[in-house]
């Protein structure tokens, strides 16, 4: 077997991210044939190991002294030493690293199965969370418990976040444990989903990626109406497979309901799109209980996303019961109230002058005073549960029903960690019932949308 020395350091996408601890990664060689393999050599300090990541291609290490753990995901932790030859099946879960004690070192084979040359971890994803799933419904779509809403990182929320900065959000959403992500033609527009389908790109079969169509824009940008006409719903598929750079849109999602066009002709041409391999699943937006169910009807809705949050609990009226009998999953939108559940919002906060928030009533300087009670009530249940405020608004709705599944936004990554945290925040049955038991007692002030917006929503 052919062996040629490599001149390449580690890849660029680097491993350091995905180490404790003190590590030193020496690439070694590539191998064209018959193994087409590369490899390197990794020495962890006492103590240090990866982050729990997979090779989709498979990996074999050879520990070449010290002694180490390694951990495959279900399994015990088991102790390797000098000598051992350890493997890992494409796409398994695993850890590995030196022992608290001693060090160790050992030689990385990642197996390529295409003869291509390449850095020895070109082809690694490294997850450093094992975030809990949920199914959307009864549909067997299964998504991380919390996902991430796009939409704040190029739109809405005043200029767009640097690329390079929302990249990085992203893909550390990923290596968190986050598979689901949602984007939109709207956003931009265009250019939310182009950002996403640059940031996933590496670890495209690992998520899910939802977007949406329904809107016409003018030559600003602006959106100057709905439009869910089939003819109008293939042509964004079609641009948005090309911006997301992929294959099949996961969960293709009406924006807002057309009342121009019946919803039995959008749920008829998506599930055309379906059959033909470009969508996976059909989704809605803001739809009432008669809409889901006619759509319902011509092609399975998978999931409906509206927003729903401890300010905001008008679904629980209708729409809830309704994706319940049939089993639809519910992706709240603006869980944390567009940041005022956080707590950093008061009533003197100014915001810039594209933030939406500025139309919307329940952010006029008023609305926000009065509303400060919700905040502070939340305060009060974090510090009991030493968790965050946006934790505890997460937590809840996670609570209410196993097929609701969150996507918060933000463009900050301590507010991402904060916000995935909010998973492994229990609330007891006594909390829920304390938290009811306040709401009781507050008046949520101001309305959710500016009227022009209000209008768009099918209820």
């Amino acid at each position: 077997m052919e062996i040629k020395r490599s001149g390449s350091q580690p890849s660029a996408k680097g491993p350091a991210d995905w180490f404790t601890g003190s590590v030193r990664v020496d690439p070694l060689f590539t191998v064209t044939s018959p193994a087409r393999a590369a490899g390197a050599s990794v020495t962890f300090e006492p103590g240090a190991r990866t982050a729990w990541h997979t090779h989709p291609l498979g990996q074999t290490l050879i520990v070449t002294s010290g002694c180490g753990r390694v951990q495959r995901e279900g399994g015990p932790v088991e102790e390797i030493r000098a000598g051992d030859v350890v493997s890992f099946a494409p796409g398994e879960r695993h850890w590995h690293g030196a022992s608290p004690t001693t060090a160790m070192t050992h030689i990385a084979i990642q197996e390529q199965l295409d003869g291509k040359v390449v850095d020895w971890m070109e082809h690694v994803t490294a997850r450093e969370t094992s975030m809990q799933k949920r199914e959307l419904g009864k549909s067997g779509l299964e998504v991380s418990a919390i996902a991430l809403g796009c939409m704040g990182l190029s739109y809405g929320y005043g200029p767009a976040t640097d690329i390079q900065e929302a990249t990085a959000l992203i893909r550390r959403a990923f290596e968190r444990g986050v598979t689901f992500f949602d984007t939109a033609e709207a956003y931009g527009p265009y250019k939310n989903e182009e950002l996403l389908g640059e940031a996933l790109a590496p670890f495209r079969e690992e998520v899910v990626i939802a977007t949406k169509f329904g809107f016409n824009f003018d030559a600003n940008g602006g959106q100057s109406g709905m439009n869910s006409r089939p003819e109008q719903i293939r042509t964004v598929a079609d641009q948005a497979l090309k911006r997301l750079k992929t294959d099949v849109i996961d969960l293709f999602y009406q924006h807002r309901v057309d009342p121009d066009v019946p919803i039995e002709d959008v749920a008829g041409t998506v599930k055309a799109l379906i059959a033909e391999g470009k969508v996976r699943h059909f989704g809605l937006s803001e739809a009432g209980a008669r809409t889901i169910r006619r759509a319902h009807a011509v092609q399975p809705v998978v999931a409906l996303q509206s927003e729903y949050s401890l300010w905001w609990r008008e679904p629980e009226q209708e729409i809830l019961p309704t994706l319940e009998e049939l089993g639809i999953g519910f992706v709240p939108f603006s869980p944390l109230g567009k940041g005022f559940l956080t707590g950093a919002i008061s009533e003197t906060t100014t915001f810039d002058s594209k933030d939406f928030r500025n139309v919307v009533p329940r952010f006029s300087q008023e609305a926000r005073k009065a509303n400060q009670v919700l905040v502070d009530l939340l305060a009060e249940i974090a510090a009991r549960k030493k968790a965050t405020s946006a934790q505890v608004a997460l937590a809840w709705l996670l609570a209410q029903k196993p097929w609701i599944v969150p996507i918060p936004g933000t463009t900050k990554l301590h507010r991402l960690e904060e916000n995935i945290q909010a998973a492994e925040v229990e609330l007891t049955a006594e909390d829920l019932a304390s938290i009811e038991s306040a709401l009781a007692t507050i008046k949520v002030e101001g309305d959710r949308y500016p009227a022009h917006l209000q209008a768009r929503v099918d209820r």
